[in-house]
């Protein structure tokens, strides 16, 4: 078997909603993609997530189902001239898009799909901001960052954001049948499981291995063993974008060498991912985060610390940065841990969900005015008690135990 010269996640990429694998939230009927699509009401997004998770094939089936001009520009390459070519294009009637489907265009802005839009910095952010604004271009940005750190406020003010989640290996498996069939191989059982596991929610990625063994190793009998997967894995002929491909499995490692503190394991993923030219900030914001969720109470500098290599990163950059990141992970990963608080907001959090907005106490209720004041707010309030300032229905819930109570 000859390897294709378009990509397998190109060939099998979806042509309808229906045939979308995933985001149910987004776009099963009634939900927000869905609708913009059914109604013709398309506005700017950004889409955030993971890669593989469906970013651009979403772009895509929104020009289509709403019949605008569509363009695709790719934040790392394009730059100024590309959005005023386009833009340029649209004004003078002679956008040459990368749809053609043989029927008048609806009279509204182009739509521009934006990857890796958090690429862009400041200055092209802002030159995209009047035709967004005037409606010249609708703006679907992807990105696999925090959009509230890498776009501009002025910008994501007016863009709604979505958050695309890893694709399930119930999704994936579904994916990968797909795949299978357009590759004419059949995986076994075992096979899929693995490919799956694999995937990490990265159905891009499942589907370069899948191609890739079935390059290797799909004659004579069409079929894929699990032996055949990861013999490719070792297999020169199977390329990763360090910057997209393995950004997320590697932060992962990266998050669960601290969390068993491995000090060792997790500077040796730092170390790739500093060599792959990953974003200092990325790297600091998350051990920022780890510092509360898993070593809480444990030591509560340790949020401190974190502050201060975020800081660092920020002021200093690349190389010297290096330094602090260093610093920051082998003091994360040997700090005792204690998840005890996180897990004890996630359980008042159901119970928000759950009983949704109880009545406060009348003696924890401010009272600005008299009518409030003789109404009873505030009245019998305690600044030191050992009473139980939960609303009625929740007396006597414990959320935060000590770690090993």
């Amino acid at each position: 078997m000859t390897a294709f010269a378009q990509p397998l996640a190109d060939r099998i990429r979806p042509r309808t909603l229906d045939e979308f694998v995933g985001q149910a939230h987004l776009v099963a009927p009634g939900k927000p993609i869905y609708e913009a699509i059914r109604q013709n009401r398309v506005h700017s997004m950004i889409f955030w997530g993971p890669p593989g998770v469906g970013k651009t094939t979403l772009a895509r089936l929104i020009a289509a189902g709403t019949n605008r001009p569509y363009f695709e520009l790719s934040a790392v390459s394009a730059g100024k001239n590309e959005i005023r070519d386009i833009v340029e294009q649209l004004r003078s009637g002679t956008a040459a898009d990368l749809f053609s489907l043989g029927k008048p265009r609806q009279p509204t802005g182009g739509l521009l799909f934006l990857d890796e839009i958090h690429r862009f910095n400041k200055a092209q952010q802002d030159f995209l901001l009047p035709y967004v604004e005037n409606g010249t271009l609708v703006l679907i940005g992807a990105t696999t960052e925090n959009p509230s750190f890498e776009v501009i406020s002025a910008l994501l003010s007016r863009c709604q954001v979505f958050v695309l989640e890893p694709l399930t290996p119930a999704e994936i498996g579904q994916i990968i049948e797909r795949g299978a069939q357009a590759l004419a191989v059949t995986l076994e059982p075992e096979a899929a499981a693995f490919l799956a596991d694999f995937a990490n929610g990265d159905a891009r990625q499942s589907l370069n291995l899948l191609e890739a063994a079935a390059t290797l190793y799909g004659q004579p009998t069409g079929v894929l063993t699990t032996a055949h997967l990861k013999d490719t894995l070792q297999s020169k002929h199977l390329r990763y974008d360090k910057a997209a491909e393995e950004h997320y499995n590697t932060i992962s490692a990266y998050i669960k060498s601290l969390r068993a503190s491995s000090a060792d394991a997790a500077l040796y993923y730092l170390a790739r991912m500093v060599e792959a030219g990953e974003d200092p900030k990325f790297i600091a914001r998350r051990m920022v985060i780890f510092a509360s969720e898993d070593i809480g109470m444990a030591q509560p500098t340790a949020l401190v610390v974190a502050n201060e290599v975020l800081r660092a990163v920020e002021t200093i950059g690349y190389p010297e940065c290096v330094f602090n990141l260093a610093h920051g992970t082998v003091y994360l990963a040997l700090a005792p841990k204690d998840r005890s608080a996180g897990d004890a907001y996630f359980a008042a959090l159901e119970d928000v969900k759950r009983q949704g907005n109880l009545p406060i106490p009348l003696n924890l209720r401010n009272a600005p005015t008299q009518l409030m004041r003789e109404l009873g707010y505030g009245k019998g309030y305690e600044a030191y008690t050992d009473a139980d300032l939960l609303p009625e229905a929740l007396k006597g819930r414990r959320y935060y135990r000590r770690s090993g109570e």
